[in-house]
């Protein structure tokens, strides 16, 4: 296994006593249409964690975080309008990778450096199991929505478009 895939896995066993199976493939898991392709199931049952960052309305430069289902796209004015900030944009690479600990195309929806404050998507909620990224553009692991939202302490909101 990836180094930072083991290394997720390892912190998720130490933070939250959870042990969960890691998949890797060949192929890779950048995109949910990748990720879905690979795994065997639908688009929509991929959690994809996207890093926002909040302008405006003293929100300049926090992150937040939105889990969506890889056939959503995000609607950055409704995060911004969630999180009562002006403005929302996509977080810079090097701000997520010092900040949450991980780096794009691998940042998983747990176990990041700093806790961010988090949003699932509800589409998410109508599988049984999806899958979210493990530290690496190409390892996984499967997870019950509801677990997920406990895990990351998220509210369930629509920011999609």
């Amino acid at each position: 296994m990836h180094e930072r895939a083991s290394e997720f896995a390892d912190r998720a066993r130490d933070r939250y006593g959870v042990d969960l199976d890691v998949s890797e493939f060949e192929s890779g898991t950048e995109t949910a249409a990748a990720a879905a392709e690979a795994i065997g199931c639908e688009t929509a049952a991929i959690a994809s964690t996207i890093v926002v960052a909040l302008a405006g309305s003293n929100r300049d430069g926090d992150l937040v975080a939105a889990i969506t289902s890889g056939a959503n796209r995000l609607d950055l004015d409704a995060v911004a309008n969630h999180y009562g900030a002006e403005t929302a944009s996509m977080a810079d690479p090097g701000d997520i990778r010092s900040v949450v600990g991980w780096s794009i195309g691998g940042v998983p929806p747990i176990c990041h450096d700093t806790a961010l404050p988090t949003t699932v998507d509800p589409t998410l909620t109508h599988y049984d199991v999806v899958h979210a990224a493990a530290g690496t553009p190409s390892a996984v692991f499967a997870v019950e929505p509801d677990r997920l939202v406990d895990l990351v302490d998220a509210d369930v909101v629509d920011l999609t478009e």
